[in-house]
């Protein structure tokens, strides 16, 4: 019987790391997870007994269980919707250092840059991701304002749930629910070095440190540094990115634990807006991937300050209680420009503006949760509430110039005009698992939601949503000891601003999310496979009626709830281990997104939705780790396929132009050696045949939405540990 190695204890004293750590984090916290168990695989055993939820240390492409569907703590099989996790093996593995590398990689997300290359957004089944989780409490996320990619170097495992996600999330789209599980103190000493130089001139810096802080354990603390500072494939691109991030874990009794922890990100970069534009006539105007059609003024500065907390309360009879609390501030500078020709008669110009954010978060979700016995069987449930308050504030500058000079040098921008929201929701739920028979599992959930969006200085645009129901049904038949299948609804509401023609805003569109599928699990839970067919029904799209007459006095123009759009399509994927030296991670998404209901422009129906977002995506990683005389060394290599994108548009003749994009793959390589027990030593090479393509494509000849990939890229990494 073989087993991987455990993780080696290092040397120096204790004591002075202790007080380094303590120094750091200033505040005590929360006891660590317990490490992963034991992986069977045929006759050998990869760890202990069975993955954990942590997956730091366990070498896996996959997690023992997750709970961000439902809040119970499930695994992959015992799921009925489709799941993928990106454990902390894999991202390093493949040098992921932001959101924007999962993306790329998770089966069903689809990264948009159409709005430049620095105001990413994240698409799934078809519709945007309009929240990000943070150890299961929801983050509105909004990339194409002032949206920053998180920094992965303090996450244990990104947790991604396709389709509706009503009942954890609240409000949303029927996209997905990313959550990034952050990572937590070790119960033994450990500090990581990490050092890592690419193409141009990409440097990156980090230090992660972790230990008991006192001589029983009750007390541990963690710190993690990093720092990037890059150029890039375009002319004159600059970036950096910096975090700090520091968690303490106490355990105040033997049924108490305390968490409390910060974190500090600040990111900058002067390539976020602009796209490349393309030529009258509509076709791509093909310059060099190094063309940059920003300015030298140009900057998106961002800096975001978190402070959580979480508590832990083990009961009586298995029962445990959880408070969850989280509150952000982002600060953000926005100043840019993009290349457009609003006039097509007139030469190529720029849109300028400049805009100033400040963007408060603050969420809170308690619940319990635990098991009870009915009809002679044992069932779980959980019982919470929680509350999200989103206040942002702008501030707006002029010129807001759409014909400024191409070559007009920065603009003199003053401040013209102020404006802030605030979004209230509190939210009630509850889940239960229900053990009908032995192989046959019952999920019944459900939520109710108080919505109030409050435009402050003026009434106009106030709108609320007054216990707003979300239901959630899954079922799940296990055939045999390693398949079940399934059949799940959920759905999602999105409160929307459209008036309709008494003044009244539209009711919320509403994503319905109906799912069946097939599970696997082999190696005790080493190997997760699924295939899952999907259909979203997103319902009460708000649609501008055609008959003005109908609206009220003054009003310009009034909508109705009539709009309709379906997302049909299939999930498949496999992640862990095939062997136990063989890790995999891949999976194939169809999605076809089409317009069912348009009541102002019925040509759009069987239409399809975006058809700038590909229908077909193929995302495939996979390494070896050698044994015998070759046992240092590892290998891997990966694969992402997607169908071809095109936008549909009017040209500078009047005729209507097809700009596409055609079906494209990027193969990226890896190759490691640990030297010794102490020192690795990591290459990354991607896009490595240096395929020429546009991640995001034009939708128009008056501005750029022409964004290219990056050409092939070297990483080499250097990691020591002790």
């Amino acid at each position: 019987m073989s087993s991987l190695p455990s993780p080696h204890r290092f040397a120096p004293s204790r004591n002075l790391l202790a007080m380094a750590i303590c120094m750091a984090t200033l505040t005590p916290a929360l006891a660590a997870e317990q490490a992963p168990a034991v992986i069977e695989l045929g006759a050998t055993a990869i760890d202990d007994s069975s993955l954990g939820s942590t997956t730091e240390g366990s070498k896996s492409y996959t997690t023992g269980a997750m709970s961000t569907a439902t809040k119970l703590p499930l695994t992959m099989r015992e799921t009925p919707q489709a799941v993928t996790v990106i454990t902390r093996q894999r991202m390093d593995d493949q040098g992921m250092t932001s959101i924007n590398d999962v993306a790329r990689y998770t089966p069903g997300l689809f990264l948009n840059q159409s709005n430049g290359p620095g105001r990413q957004t994240y698409k799934a089944r078809g519709f945007d991701v309009d929240n990000i989780m943070y150890d299961g409490i929801p983050s509105a996320y909004t990339g194409w304002v002032v949206g920053a990619q998180p920094n992965l170097a303090m996450f244990d495992r990104v947790e991604v749930v396709r389709g509706a996600t009503g009942l954890v999330t609240g409000s949303g789209t029927p996209s997905a629910a990313i959550n990034l599980v952050r990572k937590r103190p070790l119960a033994e000493q450990k500090v990581t070095l990490t050092g890592a130089a690419g193409s141009w001139d990409n440097y990156r810096g980090e230090l992660d440190a972790s230990s008991p802080l006192n001589d029983s354990g009750t007390l541990r603390g963690r710190v993690v540094a990093s720092y990037q500072d890059a150029n890039g494939f375009r002319d004159g691109q600059q970036e950096d990115h910096g975090l700090l991030y520091a968690i303490t874990e106490a355990d105040l009794s033997e049924d108490t634990t305390l968490t409390l922890g910060l974190s500090h990100q600040k990111d900058k970069t002067n390539v976020f807006w602009g796209a490349i534009p393309t030529a009258l006539d509509g076709h791509h105007l093909d310059l060099p991937r190094s063309y940059n059609p920003a300015t030298d003024w140009e900057v998106k500065d961002q800096e975001i300050n978190t402070l959580f907390a979480e508590v832990r309360q083990r009961l009586a009879n298995d029962w445990k209680l959880q408070v969850n609390a989280t509150y952000s501030e982002q600060n953000a500078l926005f100043r840019g420009s993009y290349q457009s020709r609003w006039d097509l008669a007139k030469p190529l110009s720029r849109t300028v503006y400049q805009s100033a954010h400040d963007e408060n978060q603050l969420g809170l979700d308690t619940f319990a949760s635990g098991p009870f016995e009915a009809f002679g069987r044992t069932h779980e449930l959980v019982v919470g509430a929680s509350k999200r308050i989103y206040d942002m504030s702008e501030r707006n500058y002029s010129p807001y110039d759409m014909d400024y000079p191409i070559d007009g040098g920065k603009p003199d921008f003053l401040h013209t005009s102020s404006s802030r929201y605030l979004i209230n929701q509190e939210g009630v739920y509850t889940t239960t698992r229900l053990s009908l028979a032995d192989p046959l599992k019952l999920i019944l959930g459900g939520r109710l939601d108080w919505y109030d969006y409050d435009k402050r200085g003026s009434n106009d645009g106030d709108y609320k949503v007054t216990r707003n129901v979300t239901r959630y049904a899954g079922l799940i038949y296990e055939l045999d000891e390693h398949h079940s299948v399934y059949a799940s609804y959920t759905d999602i509401f999105q409160p929307q601003d459209s008036q309709d023609s008494s003044g009244t805003p539209v009711r919320p569109i509403e994503g319905k999310n109906y799912e069946v599928g097939i599970k696997g699990e082999y190696f005790d839970g080493a190997l997760n496979a699924s295939l899952a067919v999907f259909r979203i029904d997103q319902e009460n799209r708000a649609v501008e009626v055609n008959d003005k007459s109908v609206c009220r006095a003054g009003q310009f123009t009034c909508y109705e709830a009539s709009g309709e759009v379906r997302s049909q399509g299939i999930d498949f994927e496999v992640q862990g281990a095939l062997t136990e030296q063989w890790q995999i991670g891949a999976g194939y998404t169809y999605a076809r997104v089409h317009t069912i209901k348009d009541a102002k422009n019925p040509a759009n129906v069987n239409k399809p939705l975006s058809s700038d977002t590909p229908e077909h995506q193929l995302k495939l990683f996979t390494t070896y780790r050698f044994q015998g005389p070759l046992e240092k060394l590892r290998v891997g290599g990966g694969v992402t396929w997607q169908s071809r994108m095109y936008n549909d548009f009017s040209v500078a003749d009047g005729s209507r132009y097809r700009l596409e994009q055609g079906a494209y793959a990027v193969t990226d390589l890896m190759a490691g050696y640990a030297v010794n027990q102490h020192l690795d030593l990591q290459l990354n090479a991607n896009n490595v045949f240096d395929r020429k393509y546009y991640s995001s494509i034009s939708s128009s000849v008056n501005y750029g939405g022409d964004t290219f990939g990056d050409p092939r890229n070297l990483m080499l990494t250097a990691k020591y540990s002790f």
